[in-house]
Formats: C-alpha cells, sequence, structure tokens
C-alpha cells in the first residue's frame, strides 16, 4: 500500500515534518481579474472590475461577505478633518444602498474619529451579496486560497483549498484583499508585520447589548460631563446627536477595577447600533494574537470570550443607561486590526500622514488619525494631520512579482501608517481603486504596474471618486 504523505526521519531530533507528493490539480476557473477576499476593500475592487463586463471572481473563506462591516464596527473614514466628504464613488453608492435598507446611518462628523458611518451588520452580509450578483461578479464562498501559481515573477493564478480538495484559479490579473497578504505572501513578496519589535496592535471581539436605555447615556454625559467624562469629544456632541460613539468614561473604569473587575482597554467604547436599545461594545483587548497563526487566533477568541463577562459587569452596574442591559449577540469573528503589511514601490509613513502628504500617483484620499492600539497596556495613541493625504498607487505594487495589485489594510506601510490606513472607508476606496486599475490592465494586456496612472485617475473621478485638487486640476 503505497502512502501518499511520508514521515521525514533524517534526523529525529528536529521537527518532524511530512513530505506531500507532487499532485496533479484542476483547473477549475479562469477568469480576467480574481479578487481574494470579501471585505470592504474586497467587494468594492470587484465591483469595479466588472463594470465594463470583465470575467471577475471574488472569493472568500467565510459563508459571508462583508469582513469586519459585519462584526458591530461604525464605518470610519468617509469624512476628512475639515468636515468635508473625502470617499465617495463606490463607497458612498455602498452606503446609500444600506441607508435604503434603513440599514445605515448618514455620515456624521465625530469630534474624535472625524465621521463615523453606523451601519447593520446582517443587512451588510445579504446586500454585499446581492450587489456582487447584480454587478455580474461570480462568488466562491467557503474557499481559502492556499498557494499561488507562478511563472518566473508573474503570478498566473492561485491554489484554493475546498471541500472539494485543492484546485487552481487562473487569472489575467489578481488582487489581494485578504487583509493578511495571504496571495502576496505566498508569492514571495516581502512582508512586514507590527512594530520594530514585532508588536501587532491587539484584536478586539465585538459584542452587542440590547435593552440599553442609549437616550439616558446620551442625556448623562451631555448635562454631566464632569461625571461622565469622554475622549476629545465635547458634551455638546451627545446634547446634539441621539445615535453615537463613546470613548472615555475613565473613572467609572477605575472603579470598576478597584472592585476587582479586569477590563483590558483604558476607555470604554460604546456604539449605539441603528435598532432602538441596541449598543454594540468595543472593549477587549488581547494582545499578542498573530492574525496569521490559528493557535493564536483561538487563543484570542477564548481570552476575548472571557473578557467580555466583567465587561458586561461594568457596563451593567456603572454606565448610566445599561442598568436593565442585557448580552444579544457575540460578533462571528475577532477584529484585527493589524497582521502582514506588504512591502511595495513606496512604503507610506506615518510623516506623509502627519504632513498630509500629496502624491502624483494618487488613487485616494484619506484623514483618518494615526490611531495605534499599544500592542501591550490596553492604552492608545492618537495623532492628526489637520486635514488630509494621498494614497500612491505604489503603494498597491508588490515589489518584483508582476499582475498582483494589493488592496486594504495591508498596502504598503509602516506600523505607523497603517494605524491610519486600515479603517475600512478608506480600505474601500483602494478597492475601487484597484479593481479600476485591474480592469485597465487586463483590458490593455499589460501588467498593473505599467498603466498610465493618470488615465486611472480620470476614470476615478469620472466614475464619481474623490481626489486632492492638485490631481483634478492635473486632469
Amino acid at each position: 500500500m503505497r502512502n501518499s504523505k511520508e514521515i521525514n526521519s533524517e534526523n529525529m531530533n528536529t521537527e518532524k515534518k511530512i513530505i506531500e507528493n507532487e499532485k496533479s490539480l484542476s483547473i477549475r476557473k479562469d477568469v480576467d481579474v480574481l479578487v481574494v477576499g470579501g471585505g470592504p476593500s474586497g467587494i468594492m475592487a470587484a465591483q469595479a472590475a466588472a463594470e465594463d463586463g470583465l470575467k471577475v471572481l471574488l472569493i472568500e473563506s467565510r459563508s459571508i461577505l462583508g469582513g469586519n462591516m459585519t462584526i458591530g464596527l461604525p464605518v470610519l473614514g468617509f469624512l476628512g478633518q475639515k468636515k468635508n466628504q473625502i470617499i465617495k464613488g463606490l463607497p458612498d453608492k455602498w452606503i446609500k444602498r444600506l441607508r435604503a435598507k434603513n440599514a445605515a446611518s448618514e455620515h456624521r462628523p465625530c469630534p474624535l474619529h472625524m465621521g463615523i458611518t453606523l451601519v447593520e451588520p446582517e443587512a451588510v452580509k445579504t446586500e454585499a451579496l446581492a450587489m456582487m450578483v447584480e454587478s455580474g461578479v461570480e462568488v466562491m464562498l467557503y474557499t481559502y486560497c492556499v498557494d499561488v501559481v507562478m511563472e518566473g515573477k508573474e503570478i498566473k493564478g492561485v491554489i484554493i483549498e475546498t471541500k472539494t480538495g485543492r484546485e487552481v484559479i487562473l487569472a489575467k490579473t489578481i488582487i489581494d484583499c485578504s487583509g493578511d497578504a495571504d496571495v502576496a505572501f505566498r508569492a514571495g513578496v516581502p512582508c512586514e508585520q507590527g512594530n520594530e519589535k514585532g508588536g501587532v496592535q491587539p484584536p478586539t471581539l465585538m459584542f452587542c447589548m440590547g435593552g440599553v436605555d442609549t437616550e439616558k447615556l446620551r442625556l448623562s454625559i451631555a448635562e454631566e460631563p464632569r461625571t461622565y467624562l469622554t475622549d476629545f469629544i465635547p458634551s455638546e456632541y451627545f446634547g446634539q446627536n441621539n445615535q453615537f460613539i463613546v470613548v472615555g468614561l475613565r473613572s467609572l473604569m477605575a472603579k470598576g477595577r478597584a472592585e476587582g473587575l479586569n477590563l483590558p482597554t483604558e476607555r470604554t467604547i460604546v456604539i449605539t447600533g441603528l435598532r432602538q436599545g441596541e449598543a454594540w461594545i468595543n472593549m477587549s483587548a488581547v494582545s499578542g494574537v498573530n492574525g496569521v497563526d490559528p493557535e493564536s487566533l483561538t487563543y484570542g477568541e477564548i481570552k476575548g470570550r472571557e473578557q467580555v463577562e466583567d465587561i458586561q459587569k461594568y457596563l451593567i452596574k456603572y454606565v448610566p443607561g445599561f442598568e436593565a442591559a442585557y448580552f444579544t449577540k457575540m460578533a462571528p469573528f475577532l477584529g484585527i486590526r493589524e497582521t502582514r503589511r506588504i512591502v511595495g514601490e513606496y512604503v507610506m509613513t506615518g510623516e506623509d500622514i502627519l504632513e498630509c502628504r500629496r502624491f502624483d500617483d494618487a488613487i485616494a484620499v484619506a484623514s483618518y488619525p494615526l490611531d495605534i492600539h499599544h500592542p501591550e497596556g490596553g492604552g492608545c495613541t492618537l495623532e492628526w494631520c489637520g486635514d488630509c493625504y494621498d494614497i500612491p498607487y505604489r503603494s498597491l505594487l508588490p515589489l518584483d512579482i508582476e499582475n498582483l495589485i494589493v488592496a486594504g489594510r495591508c498596502i504598503s506601510t509602516t506600523h505607523e501608517a497603517m494605524s491610519s490606513t486600515r479603517v475600512m472607508a478608506t480600505c474601500m476606496a483602494i478597492g475601487e481603486a484597484a479593481g479600476r486599475a485591474a480592469k485597465m490592465a487586463v483590458k490593455q494586456n499589460i501588467k498593473p504596474r505599467n498603466i498610465r496612472v493618470e488615465k486611472l485617475q480620470k476614470e476615478l473621478l469620472n466614475r464619481g471618486a474623490y481626489l486632492n485638487e492638485h490631481i483634478v486640476t492635473a486632469g
């Protein structure tokens, strides 16, 4: 009987390894553009790439599309630090689609986050899939990208793993929207992770509570700001907004800790839901989680659930409006802030953001502050630039490898810069640009790095995207 796998026992004192025999893999699909990852950047990339009738396939490892838009987080980044809307185009159309279903709020100014847009997670799951079908995008869920097909320095496709086994998807251009640079990493693109010591921003396991008297919470903060002090957000904000985000209440947390509650973050973070009496809680933080290691992710899920117990006790006992609140649901997965980042043609830095830098090859605009959740200790550092900055196309292009564009939080940045570019509205804008660039490359039969960026910029503007004045004037 022939074994398909053998144990390598050349040195039994070293780690045992299994040598897998060569396999002949079937080609399941051959498409124009393959998008790997169905989060905020992926659904925008797929829709943009499919607009002119190209054959586009989107694969996603989970059973749903929408990524972090499905875990209870608000969408940050649509508005700039001057209260102007800096992300439009397909991302804005997507929010308007949700709003038509009463599943999203308007883009609301926020003194801390510049702007927040509330979305209903369950509606995101349904509408994202419907939008892909309407756009002509073929979708394959439950599909993992496990390797790549290379021809020299050119990526020709990916190897997928499903219940069927291993198969191949070939594509003229591939867009890596995995959030973790899965395709780029397997193709040999240099990647970095974390700060200079390898420390990454900790993930959060979001959860939802019902029975919350959000009016009592809002008015308590508005009328008693000395008691319910919030970080950067003046009490007047709560007097004017009946759907809101609370960040702060540190003195209340100190009381909870004094009574023995384990509260892993320094700040209370509560986001009111679109449904009456509903609030999403962003207060767990599991330090040391490696978002690309399954054992570490499992540890994060376990510890996150343990932390939620004391967080609920704290909210019910100390925070006004939560007296009769109760747990309703947990997010379907950890909210990962940081994993791999590619090293691309240009590496964005914290200085680029704080100096509001402009680039000739700009393909998106962002304004979210540097927002670094400390790898240890539960603290957070925020720095604002005062306006907005450009994201250059070169940061979407990995070094050396052809036919690959990267979008979302894993574009080419430093640890500091990624703390700003990672938010969902920005990722969606990058995704739209990546999808349009891939479409141009396929239609012109050229490499993505060889497209004329000024033509990409012109298409973005013609389709309603926002770019800074120096690009608009030049065009």
